[in-house]
């Protein structure tokens, strides 16, 4: 007797929509990667073209520069989309240094970039998910500041503890509505960003020995690893988890 074949598998995201920002590189352009492979159809956005371009030609993903902090431009993207199963909040800033080193202008771009821009996406994105019988929101927070106090990061702890308060008050507004919405909180993931911070400062062999030293497991984290989370946030599997604050740190808050 022959032996029956196997069923295509056809992905833990198959039939979804995803809206994605950052995606040109780190953990917005791996998270692209695997929500496509997950059979996720992905619009990818970003501010940086020549980047985005990367994605071009990757099965499931098609791109489209976007500025997140024009509530214009969302907004006419948004309107443009059929419907949108999952929205993923990647875009953000680092800002380095103390109270004393911040400025308005420092304060204003970075909640811009950080929070304002979440606002903007997620005001367009919930009516169509409303509509659609819900859907998952995902917003980058992180474990500097708004999990645990790290120094030089005033300004973005406070932009990234504003985004956990952000998300929790969205998943109570509409957990009835079947729209989930959690925050994933990263340690020290080695990304482009997170390379050129380091060859940024004075001595960039001293800065990247002190990122590792605060690491528990020893090393730093993966885009690909944060989008595994990011991933199983998106999916039905996590249908029964909203307003939740996820980190995925290697142990350096504990």
């Amino acid at each position: 007797m022959s032996q029956a074949k196997r069923p295509k598998l056809l992905g833990r995201l198959a039939g979804k929509f995803a809206l994605i920002t950052a995606a040109a590189q780190g953990i917005g352009n791996a998270t692209a990667r695997k929500f496509a492979e997950e059979g996720a159809t992905v619009l990818a956005t970003d501010i940086n073209g020549e980047k985005l371009k990367e994605l071009d030609g990757v099965p499931g993903i098609t791109t489209c520069l976007l500025d997140v902090t024009k509530a214009d431009a969302v907004r006419k993207l948004v309107a443009e989309q059929e419907k949108i199963d999952i929205l993923f909040n990647c875009a953000g800033y680092v800002h380095h240094g103390t109270i004393l080193d911040c400025s308005e202008s420092d304060w204003d771009f970075s909640f811009a970039i950080n929070v304002k821009s979440m606002f903007f996406l997620s005001k367009e994105v919930v009516p169509k998910m409303i509509a659609n019988g819900g859907g998952s929101i995902i917003n980058m927070s992180s474990v500097a500041s708004s999990i645990k106090g790290a120094p030089n990061r005033f300004l973005y702890g406070a932009s990234k503890a504003a985004v956990i308060g952000f998300t929790k008050a969205l998943a109570s507004d509409f957990v009835s509505k079947g729209v989930r919405c959690n925050s994933v909180c990263p340690g020290t993931v080695d990304t482009p960003s997170l390379q050129q911070r380091i060859q940024a400062q004075p001595d960039p062999d001293k800065a990247l020995k002190d990122f590792l030293a605060r690491q528990k497991m020893g090393r730093l984290g993966t885009s690909e690893e944060i989008a595994s989370l990011c991933t199983y946030l998106a999916s039905d599997e996590a249908a029964y988890v909203t307003g939740t604050e996820f980190i995925i740190d290697g142990g350096w808050s504990i």
